[in-house]
């Protein structure tokens, strides 16, 4: 394909960009975990890495090969990885590229897993910062010389603070440091973090790219942004490759081969089959997310309503300035006198459900469930009430989800 063709037709298309058996248009599914080579010679010369290949189930495997190609593709970048899940990817940065006494500066505005994973971090012996991201200063004040890592999401779940990429990037590529960015909450179709600088980004696939909740997968993508020369705790070994394939190469060994966190073949095709119309469904939760989220602040029975499509939200004229549009979560909180939970069962549409990024609509009351175990003083914190609710748009007809959210505040 060497015309440059928009986003959707790349995305269609990018399986036909290399043979395909029989001439299907999507790669088939290989279930095999081991491959055979008539010279053994040529075996050992993959291994080496003196020509591809694939070795073993665990490190590669050409259907989801042919889905790393995609979300390559869909960020711009190097070459990607995938894993079992996004949380999976976001440990192999632990596992592959952190060692004891390293220092990560990241947004305390992070989703409560990856929180979690960094407490792990922590209790290994790496120190980490949490900082308020939507100021680049506080970030900057948290540098220390022992910072390897600058990590961030773009929307924040749940309370949808839009992190200062821009300018994060522009210290990060100042001082060296390597700038991750989860892109889950936006999705490569909204914004490309690659963009502000990023040298990885992070995607949960369960989420945006695969859309229809029957998979778990997760990516990371090298944006061949940042100097791998100058990255400390890139092994020897590693370092036979090309200098822009050094940390994948390493993190493909130490996370894949090494810890096992792989993707299987099964699940690849379903994201990959799913990614196709992540355009289109991303645009449509958008303006179904805004509609609703317009509805609910005009409501005296609504205290708050966080979405960054909202001129009311504190980074509204940043996420305009950064993102195609303002993705499908936003968050809310009820009157004192309207009870969360009563609330939820009177919707009729939306699923009380733990996911994101779904074709249907899902809800959650947070504080109850997914930060629950943080307690109430760090959910204070974090600016998470009560009665926060956490809303993930889907592709229902707009009209009808504005009435299902309205006919429910009526107690």
């Amino acid at each position: 394909m060497t015309q440059k063709y928009g986003f959707t037709t790349t995305i269609l298309h990018s399986d036909r960009q290399k043979t395909i058996e029989h001439g299907a248009p999507h790669k088939p599914v290989h279930t095999s975990v081991t491959w055979g080579y008539s010279d053994a010679r040529q075996l050992a010369e993959v291994f080496q890495g003196k020509q591809s290949g694939y070795r073993y189930g665990r490190q590669g495997n050409p259907t989801v090969s042919a889905l790393e190609d995609k979300v390559t593709k869909m960020e711009g970048g190097l070459a990607t990885i995938c894993f079992a899940s996004g949380m999976a990817a976001i440990g192999a940065l632990i596992q592959a590229l952190l060692r004891e006494g390293d220092h990560v500066v990241s947004s305390v505005f992070l989703f409560g897993n990856t929180a979690s994973m960094w407490q792990t971090f922590g209790g290994q012996g790496g120190k980490v910062s949490m900082v308020d991201a939507t100021d680049v200063a506080q970030v900057e004040a948290a540098l220390t010389p022992a910072t390897r890592m600058v990590f961030v999401e773009t929307i924040a779940n749940p309370r949808t603070q839009v992190a200062d990429l821009k300018r994060i990037g522009e210290l990060c590529r100042a001082r060296g440091i390597l700038f991750v960015v989860d892109n889950t909450m936006t999705s490569p179709y909204l914004f490309q973090p690659k963009t502000v600088g990023a040298g990885l980004v992070v995607n949960s696939l369960t989420k945006s790219i695969g859309g229809h909740g029957n998979a778990l997968g997760g990516a990371l993508t090298d944006t061949g942004l940042f100097d791998w020369s100058s990255y400390p705790n890139i092994y020897d070994a590693y370092k036979r490759n090309p200098q822009a394939q050094w940390a994948l190469a390493q993190i493909r060994a130490k996370s894949l081969r090494d810890f096992g966190a792989s993707l299987g073949p099964e699940a690849a095709h379903h994201i990959a089959v799913g990614a196709e119309t992540i355009a289109l469904r991303m645009e449509r939760s958008s303006a179904s997310a805004l509609a609703v989220a317009q509805m609910l602040e005009a409501d005296p029975r609504v205290s708050a309503v966080h979405y960054p499509g909202l001129e009311s939200h504190p980074q509204h004229t940043l996420a305009a300035e950064l993102f195609r549009n303002n993705s499908y979560l936003f968050s809310f909180e009820l009157k004192p006198e309207i009870d969360c939970f009563d609330y939820l069962n009177r919707l009729k549409l939306a699923i009380s459900g733990t996911h994101l990024g779904d074709n249907r609509t899902l809800v959650i009351a947070v504080a109850h469930t997914i930060f629950y175990e943080m307690g109430a003083e760090r959910r204070a914190a974090m600016g998470i009430s009560e009665s926060l609710i956490r809303v993930s748009i889907g592709i229902e007809d707009t009209a009808d989800l504005v009435a299902d959210f309205k006919q429910a505040l009526q107690a």
